[in-house]
């Protein structure tokens, strides 16, 4: 098999022995005083970091007075939800929580296993799926820790512990240097993306600066015709399938068979915690045929020019003062309609709509292409690490 020839080349020969891991590792059994922790000696598993991320120093520390030790080079792993991939390799000693497991390789095979090299196994996609397969619970699964126990990793060369640490370190040695990599090239395109769209709110928001008397200012309600009384929600198991959107306060929640709108619509978030989080846009157009239901507002304008200006002014202004709600934060109809919006002349609207286009299509481009390529280096690190750990199993070599 091709994907074996590296892999052939570093065994030169020797054999593969592949040993259940309860044989290799065993799980903590120490224990130390939860009050001698701090932020970044305790690991639980919330501040283990999803996909592998690593770990990030804890926000909180147990009540509880014993808890399980680690120790430097022991694999923490996140026990809860094991579809998140939380892992961590040790780099100091503390305590984790119940939620965690401490894996620890046993004494007799220090001498032949690397814990760098046992991280990578437990980080691969395999280990995880095995996990999760034999997870435990619906709504939140958490991993067996009797089957962890029987997944299956290659010690190459077991009769030659020395040549079988030389394996294992030059190909952690390889994705130590792929991570690194991977790290940077994700920081960098991250840093990219993140300054494109500054640019962009800094252009966004300086077209629409109007100094008082500059421009005359009227209430949403005055610009726009409002729609809403024609909404129908239909909960989801009432809908038709088919292909025509369905449109619900931040977005594309489903599609559907029929519709009720048919043109150029701007739909504005009526309830949600986005309103005030704003971690996706509140105002956003919709073309064609389409179904929304009740926690989007629909507006119609005479124009497209008139439509996107408003669009562009919902999204860079705090809306803070005219939602309503704590617990569910909303935009009734009342308030969306209050809320006075600059007027220039209509060739001056078509003006700033015509460049914020233009800015808007590249960083679209930006934010679509970035985390694709982002992904992608993901991927790569991800095949280049399955390669490497890719040993022959018996049924391969004797194929």
């Amino acid at each position: 098999m091709i994907k074996l020839n590296y892999i052939s080349r570093l065994l030169s020969g020797e054999n593969v022995d592949w040993k259940r891991l309860g044989e290799v590792v065993e799980y903590s059994a120490t224990r130390v005083d939860a009050t001698e922790l701090d932020a970044t000696s305790f690991v639980g598993v919330d501040n283990l970091v999803a996909n592998k991320g690593g770990r990030v120093n804890a926000s909180y520390l147990p009540n509880t007075e014993r808890i399980t030790a680690y120790e430097p080079g022991d694999i923490l792993l996140g026990n809860i939800r094991p579809y998140l991939k939380k892992v961590w390799r040790a780099t100091n000693a503390g305590g984790c929580s119940g939620d965690v497991l401490a894996v620890r390789i046993r004494a007799g095979f220090k001498a032949l296993l690397d814990s760098a090299f046992l991280y990578y196994l437990l980080s691969a996609d395999e280990f995880f799926a095995f996990n999760m397969q034999h997870a435990k619970g619906a709504k939140m699964p958490r991993g067996d820790k009797a089957e962890i126990l029987n997944y299956s990793i290659p010690i190459p060369c077991p009769s030659n512990p020395k040549k079988s640490l030389e394996i294992q370190g030059e190909i952690v040695r390889i994705l130590d240097a792929f991570t690194e990599l991977t790290a940077e090239l994700t920081a960098e395109l991250t840093a990219e993306l993140t300054a494109r769209k500054k640019q962009y709110n800094y252009y966004r928001d300086q077209l629409l600066r109007f100094d008082d008397g500059d421009v005359e200012w009227k209430p949403l309600g005055e610009l726009a015709e409002n729609l809403d009384s024609q909404r129908k929600p239909i909960t989801s198991g009432l809908r038709d399938p088919g292909s025509i959107p369905y449109y619900g306060a931040s977005g594309i929640v489903d599609y559907v068979k029929d519709y009720i709108f048919d043109g150029d619509y701007l739909l504005v978030s009526e309830d949600g915690a986005n309103l005030l989080a704003r971690s996706t846009p509140i105002a956003f157009s919709v073309s064609g045929k389409c179904w929304v239901n009740n926690h989007a507002h629909v507006l119609k304008f005479d124009s497209y020019a008139e439509r996107r200006y408003l669009e562009y002014y919902l999204n860079s202004i705090d809306l803070t003062p005219y939602v309503s709600g704590a617990a569910q934060p909303k935009l009734n109809k009342r308030n969306l309609e209050s809320i006075t919006v600059p007027n220039p002349s209509p060739d001056e609207k078509i003006r700033i709509v015509s460049i914020l286009d233009k800015v808007d299509a590249l960083t679209s481009s930006l934010t679509e292409g970035l985390p694709r390529e982002i992904e992608l280096r993901q991927r790569q690190y991800e095949h280049y690490r399955d390669l490497l750990l890719s040993f022959p199993k018996p049924d391969e070599v004797g194929a």
